[in-house]
């Protein structure tokens, strides 16, 4: 089996980042991060509170440099927003210190997984279904420039995405 260094997964809101992550790095013995729970760490507020305040700059700003400190670390699963891809140093970041895994799902799946969520506050908005949509055509592009592998998690449990995630780092399917 291949043994990244350390495994990033990026995709969009409600892709399962955060618990596909966790169970992922409890599999492999890696130590999982969570880029936004860290932000909301540091800052002690959630991530719509900072957004608020901030705007979506401050809170890409904030998500950078935590991103920058985090991929320092070793044999780690990383779980980072949505959004992380937008910045090109967050890009580069990633590419260089590890394996990134783009998790897939429709703004269909995306919306029926976040719509009782109101810490989304991208998602406030009249119309959050095209709101998604329009986010997955703006971002998807860059996922999968980023991305070493693509896994989809299109109605799917997480032990299902977790398996192929193992089956394939050990076929070396890179």
């Amino acid at each position: 089996m291949i043994r990244p260094q350390n495994i990033f997964l990026i995709g969009p809101m409600g892709a399962g980042k955060s618990t596909i992550g966790r169970q992922l790095a409890q599999a492999l013995g890696y130590e999982f991060q969570d880029s936004d729970a860290e932000i909301q760490r540091r800052t002690g507020v959630d991530i719509a509170t900072i957004f608020e305040f901030e705007g979506e700059a401050g809170f890409r700003n904030r998500e950078r440099q935590v991103i920058e400190e985090m991929v320092q670390q070793e044999n780690i699963v990383l779980a980072t927003g949505g959004g992380a891809v937008l910045l090109p140093e967050n890009r580069q970041q990633l590419t260089a210190r590890g394996l990134v895994i783009y998790l897939h799902c429709s703004p269909e799946q995306q919306y029926a997984r976040t719509a009782r969520d109101r810490g989304r506050p991208l998602l406030e908005t009249p119309d959050p279904q095209q709101r998604l949509r329009d986010l997955m055509e703006e971002r998807e592009p860059i996922y999968r420039q980023v991305a070493d592998l693509v896994v989809s998690t299109e109605r799917r449990g997480t032990a299902s995405v977790v398996k192929e995630i193992r089956r394939r780092l050990e076929q070396e399917e890179l």
